[in-house]
């Protein structure tokens, strides 16, 4: 089930809200993780059985942490969060030359949990937090449950820590104002996705999916910038749906996104996209490596660590690898060259070409596809090419639309969101233009993906 579906709209969320909100205080954490396994278990029923053993162990493991301090003990824990992640994410990867020497057929293919990424990275964050004492042992199984489960952000992010919501947990205030704001906010999310992201994925589909020797100059860079715009519109959009959800509910989940395209640096992009992963390998991998405390070879060295499992977190293929590697590069290259430019339009064509190259990597499977690609981008043989499918997309109406994305995502037209903000009467009529344009856009379109729902 996704957030941008009519059963989710108008199935899931009335009922969910309505048990949640009549029952007594006492009995709301249960019913948000009966309805957060429920939620879980519509697409994925089987492999719910892992989140709850995910839920169970991490439970019950705190209390061991909590009583011996010991870090081989916390070693442990973090070892089988992880060896459950890495099976079902990169056992054919780890293992496909060995069964490949000795000529062994492998046919079997393991289905990646939904979110497993997400809610195991949460589980470790919790367990290494109680060895370092920084939050405190959560002897109620319900509320852990709900903070390992709950279903705002448990498929996609944005990776929450426990120390953000434990005292929610535990209390929290719930006002007219705060659900308002928190349902204004999802539906700018379900906009963002539907009106947007899925518009432009439409395009980078076609081009993706085509037969890529046939591609021109001009379908390659389209197809590429729609996935660069599709791409943060998707995650953002399902980030911002995620946060007011959140709110609504009385919890304050940590911001994803802060328009990261406009970053002037590699280095100030990864503090706007993706903000919870990447303070999350900052916190739980960086520093514990040593961060940049040491010499300047293993200050890079950790950097490199850092977006090679930055990269391998988001898929098992050499791709993923390889766009890791171009963002640590660029990170150290900064670093090395102490990089600054204060011209606008130069830092922004050096981030967001860099960007754009290293999603060729991201949206395409293999590595040859990813350099033919590429070749495409930079030959001006043919501007046009072979697939007139793509031919109704060149034209005035759908550049203006890329344009008009490029705005939003750099926050141009943020200023008008926060005067919409303060307007009470304009900002219910303009949510309630956003979702019934978005309501119309779901009903006639079967063209529906989370993008990140694949990690």
């Amino acid at each position: 089930m996704v957030f941008s579906s009519l059963e989710f709209l108008f199935l899931f969320l009335p009922i969910f809200f309505a048990s949640y909100f009549l029952v007594g205080k006492n009995f709301k954490n249960l019913i948000f993780v009966l309805f957060s396994i429920f939620f879980y278990a519509w697409g994925e029923f089987s492999y719910s059985l892992i989140m709850i053993f995910s839920i169970i162990f991490n439970y019950s493991y705190s209390f061991i942490i909590s009583k011996y301090q010991s870090k081989l003990v916390l070693l442990l824990g973090v070892f089988i969060n992880l060896s459950i992640l890495v099976y079902f994410k990169y056992f054919e990867l780890l293992f496909s030359g060995f069964f490949n020497l000795f000529d062994i057929n492998f046919n079997k293919a393991i289905h990646l949990p939904i979110g497993i990424s997400f809610f195991t990275f949460q589980a470790v964050s919790y367990l290494i937090d109680i060895y370092r004492k920084e939050v405190k042992l959560q002897k109620n199984f319900i509320n852990l449950a709900l903070y390992i489960s709950m279903f705002p952000q448990l498929i996609a992010g944005p990776i929450v820590r426990y120390k953000d919501i434990e005292k929610s947990l535990n209390s929290r205030s719930i006002s007219i104002d705060k659900f308002n704001d928190g349902l204004f906010r999802f539906i700018i999310g379900l906009s963002k996705k539907v009106l947007i992201a899925n518009q432009l994925g439409a395009f980078s589909d076609i081009v993706f999916g085509s037969d890529l020797n046939s591609l021109g100059f001009s379908e390659a860079w389209l197809g590429i910038i729609c996935f660069h715009l599709q791409i943060y519109f998707d995650f953002s959009g399902y980030s911002d749906m995620a946060i007011g959800l959140g709110k609504c509910l009385g919890y304050d989940y940590p911001e994803n996104f802060n328009y990261p395209y406009k970053s002037k640096s590699i280095k100030e992009f990864w503090r706007r996209w993706h903000i919870s992963l990447s303070s999350w390998f900052r916190d739980y991998l960086y520093i514990p490596l040593g961060g940049n405390r040491l010499s300047t070879f293993r200050t890079y060295l950790n950097l490199f660590i850092v977006f090679i499992l930055c990269g391998l977190w988001h898929g098992a293929s050499w791709n993923f690898l390889i766009w890791g590697l171009i963002h640590g590069f660029f990170l150290c290259f900064e670093r090395v060259f102490n990089f600054s430019l204060k011209s606008k339009l130069i830092s922004f064509l050096y981030l967001n070409l860099i960007v754009i190259f290293s999603w060729v990597f991201f949206s395409l499977v293999t590595f040859s596809d990813s350099i033919l690609y590429i070749s495409k981008m930079f030959s001006i043989k043919s501007f046009y090419g072979d697939i007139p499918l793509i031919v109704p997309y060149l034209n005035l109406s759908f550049l203006l639309f890329i344009f008009f994305s490029y705005l939003i995502s750099f926050g141009t037209v943020n200023r008008v969101f926060d005067l919409i903000k303060s307007r009470t009467f304009v900002k219910y009529a303009y949510s309630l233009i956003l979702f019934i344009l978005s309501i119309c856009s779901i009903a006639s379109s079967a063209y529906n993906p989370f993008i990140y729902f694949r990690f």
